[in-house]
């Protein structure tokens, strides 16, 4: 038991050096997976955490009588609010991409079936497609206005 514990513990310590200094035939390894499903939890909870403190924000109602500081209030309320719909479209995100973790699928192109790289699930860890491959989309997206 101890030995899965301090296994554990490597993982959880692994740093995004030591992640990136790793050679390639390790992708997507138990070490690296850990690594990203970490990571995604602590988004997910901070999607969450954010959601909490909106409903509580918009749960407080303040008389105000002056119509400009009510129009600044609701303004910031309606600002609050689409940047909580943001956060809801990638908590759906983040949810499948932990769902592909537990799959083995994470870490994959879903067009090519080429690994999607390090540096890209770093800088985005959703990411479902390769960098090559979202640039084809996005051009097809742009000629044919998809």
């Amino acid at each position: 038991m101890a030995t899965k514990t301090s296994n554990l513990d490597q993982e959880h310590l692994l740093t995004e050096e030591e992640l990136l200094a790793m050679p390639e035939s390790d992708y997507m390894n138990e070490a690296q997976l850990a690594f990203f499903r970490n990571r995604l939890k602590q988004l997910e909870q901070e999607i969450l955490n954010n959601a909490g403190a909106t409903t509580e924000n918009l749960r407080e109602t303040q008389f105000v009588p002056d119509p400009a500081d009510r129009a600044t209030i609701e303004e910031e309320h309606a600002l609050e609010l689409r940047t909580r719909d943001r956060e809801r479209k990638l908590l759906k995100k983040v949810q499948q991409s932990l769902a592909l973790i537990d799959s083995g699928e994470y870490g994959w192109c879903e067009e090519t079936g080429e690994p999607i790289g390090l540096q890209r699930l770093l800088a985005r860890p959703t990411a479902t497609l390769s960098l090559e491959a979202q640039e084809r989309r996005e051009m097809r997206q742009k000629l044919y206005g998809d």
